[in-house]
């Protein structure tokens, strides 16, 4: 059998093997595996690096499905190439607790470098792949070429190129001149609605053109071409490239190729059948693999293990040659902080009156300092948000030494970029916006929880004290929002000290991202009963005074900002009643505690008064005694915050009032 010969089978056994995956499970996208079936099979046999055997190899080649919809592709490329994936693991696509699930879930198969499925967010994520590459290579390679030295590849479908988060982060890898980003799009020309002409007219590769990549158009199922388009993008080190690869989904099905009935079912017994007999494959044999293609991806795997054993030879030299710099590198791989720089950020705590983004500020640059992997940038909103780190660089085209990032006004792609910073592995990244606009970057939020990401997001701008920029500007729901999304730690600090509890609380959880949310106003800063200490903090909530007594007929619980007004409303409530103060910078955690040590904090005998300028939503879960919630059930106003904070009863007396007012004596009539 000639090699061209060899490859024509290949290709069109891993047609079948994705055709029968989806067919046993009655359910999944075949259409796209058999249409680019070519193009994957040029690619891992031809360029991709990897092992088998060692699936994190640091400076293997990342390759993300990006169209994970065609999860199939992916887990039939892994099984061949010798990956920990079986026969039986394709055999149980999309079944319960199957390593092959409906779309590429990061961490249950080697080899799948993220989650994907949901459209542009796997095409950013390698964005952030390839930067986080580049970054490395400029830290630590000094020309030895072994970190960071690798490209990122990807699959990028129609549905993929529409969404809008794509648009975002390829402006920004055109900006930077990513050269180590190859992404093959799947130019099929078919949605689930069907043809994309219904909806999808531009000339894709002119707006690549115009973010700054490098852009190719050919026939993907020649592979002669593909392997010369590839060859192309790779030497292109200056640019991005995206090849434009057209193809006919489902290609090898007589009646359903190329339209869209193949995009999102099963082919059907009988279709797949003469599918089969199409593409010269058995008619009656599931997940066939002959032998000559077994050769063929084993001679494969053989030249990758000997370049990953050259690799690590030259690894070995580079330690030697740079003793330090290895050490820097194994540290930040660890993803782990140590102790004592936990303790010095704690230490360093500030104090005064001064807004939490502003008291933020001052803790990120004591971390910029004792953590040289801590990496960030804002969207567009430093001067804001107060998290550029003074004495660092910015990242920018060329050069990648530094540690700033400006992400323009981009929150969805600078969300799915950090994904892929933090998936990358050996930094500690952060993103900061205003937190109304976390609405732009829910997505990669909800997957960096799903990922266990330890990404960390700076949220300034908490409230309706935003003021005078109105209800467009001033989050409502927001909290609720971001609460919902289970694993994501919401920590909302009210003064210096609980700021820097939260940023160490966020640099130690390196599984699960974590929000800080900031104010924009000045808070003053009030008395504690005791010192704040670590573990109190961990908690959730802390008893922060104690007035008229240590059996509390009322807690007042409150959250950011307003702790200030619940201590302030407390001194007014007391001596006629026993009044507690709470503060709940993390209303997940406290809910986590046993029940002995949330007794210990919120007595279950006392009632309890809850204050946060936000939404009830989730409060009534946290106590099981009676609660009454002052907060927003309607968006705000464009005023001063003074007026705001008088308007909507976020002020000491007014709390006050309305807790005497609660705790009333029920009137003859029934009522309070």
């Amino acid at each position: 059998m000639s090699d061209a010969q060899s490859m024509n089978l290949a290709a069109n056994v891993i047609r079948g093997l994705a055709a029968d995956g989806v067919q046993a499970a009655n359910s999944g996208h075949p259409g796209m595996p058999m249409g680019m079936a070519d193009a994957a099979l040029v690619l891992w046999t031809k360029y991709l690096r990897f092992d088998p055997q060692d699936p994190e190899w640091p400076n293997r080649d990342r390759f993300v499905l990006s169209a994970g919809h065609g999860s199939m592709l992916l887990y039939t490329m892994l099984h061949l190439s010798g990956y920990d994936v079986t026969l039986d693991d394709l055999r149980s696509f999309r079944q319960w607790g199957s390593r092959t699930p409906g779309h590429p879930e990061h961490g249950l198969l080697p080899g799948v470098e993220t989650t994907t499925g949901p459209l542009g967010q796997g095409f950013a994520n390698g964005v952030g792949m390839a930067l986080a590459a580049k970054m490395t290579a400029a830290r630590y390679d000094r020309g030895h070429g072994v970190l960071g030295t690798h490209f990122v590849y990807g699959i990028v479908s129609d549905g993929d190129l529409m969404e809008g988060v794509s648009s975002e982060a390829a402006s920004i890898a055109g900006h930077l001149g990513l050269g180590n980003i190859v992404y093959l799009y799947d130019s099929n020309k078919i949605t689930i609605e069907g043809s994309t002409d219904l909806t999808f007219s531009e000339e894709v590769a002119k707006r690549f053109d115009s973010y700054g990549w490098h852009t190719l158009t050919v026939d993907g199922h020649d592979r002669v071409a593909v392997e010369a388009a590839i060859e192309v993008g790779r030497r292109e080190t200056a640019r991005p490239t995206l090849i434009v690869t057209r193809t006919t989904i489902g290609f090898g099905a007589p009646k359903k190729a190329g339209t869209a009935e193949v995009h999102g079912a099963p082919l059907g017994k009988d279709e797949l059948r003469a599918a089969k007999k199409n593409l010269g494959l058995p008619e009656d044999k599931d997940f066939w693999v002959p032998e000559e293609v077994k050769q063929l991806f084993a001679a494969r795997v053989e030249e990758v293990k000997r370049e990953h054993q050259e690799w690590r030879a030259k690894f070995a030299a580079w330690q030697k040659a740079e003793p330090e710099l290895a050490k820097k590198y194994e540290a930040a791989r660890s993803g782990k902080v140590d102790e004592s720089v936990l303790a010095a950020v704690q230490a360093a705590a500030p104090t005064g009156a001064a807004a939490t983004r502003a008291h933020s500020g001052k803790v990120i640059q004591k971390i910029a300092e004792l953590l040289p992997q801590f990496v960030g940038g804002s969207a567009d909103l430093h001067p804001s948000t107060s998290t550029y780190m003074t004495a660092q660089a910015p990242v920018a085209p060329g050069k990648f030494e530094g540690r700033n990032f400006h992400f323009g006004i981009r929150e969805h792609g600078m969300g799915s970029v950090l994904n892929g910073i933090a998936l990358y592995g050996g930094f500690i990244p952060f993103g900061a916006t205003f937190f109304v606009f976390t609405d732009y970057m829910r997505p990669p939020i909800r997957l960096a929880s799903i990922m266990d990401l330890g990404v960390i997001y700076v949220f300034t701008h908490d409230s309706i004290f935003v003021g005078e920029d109105g209800p467009t500007h001033q989050p409502i729901e927001h909290l609720a929002a971001l609460r919902a999304i289970p694993g994501t730690s919401v920590l909302r600090p009210a003064d210096g000290v609980e700021t820097a509890f939260a940023w160490t609380t966020a640099l130690a959880r390196r599984k699960g991202p974590t929000a800080l949310i900031l104010t924009r106003q000045k808070l003053e800063p009030f008395e504690r009963s005791e010192p704040l200490t670590a573990e109190a903090f961990a908690r959730g909530g802390y008893v922060v005074s104690r007035e008229s007594g240590d059996k509390p007929d009322v807690v007042l619980v409150a959250t950011g900002s307003e702790v200030q007004v619940a201590v302030a409303a407390a001194k007014l409530l007391a001596p006629a009643l026993s009044v507690r103060v709470v503060s709940m910078p993390c209303r997940e955690s406290f809910a986590a505690q046993p029940d002995a040590i949330r007794d210990s904090i919120v007595p279950r005998q006392a009632k309890v008064a809850v204050v946060e300028a936000g939404i009830q939503q989730g409060w009534g879960d946290v106590f099981g005694q009676p609660l009454l919630f002052l907060g927003m059930n309607r968006f705000g106003a464009s005023a001063p915050n003074e007026a705001l904070a008088e308007h909507f009863g976020f002020t000491g007396d007014k709390v006050a009032a309305r807790v005497r007012e609660w705790l009333a004596p029920a009137s003859p009539a029934g009522k309070r």
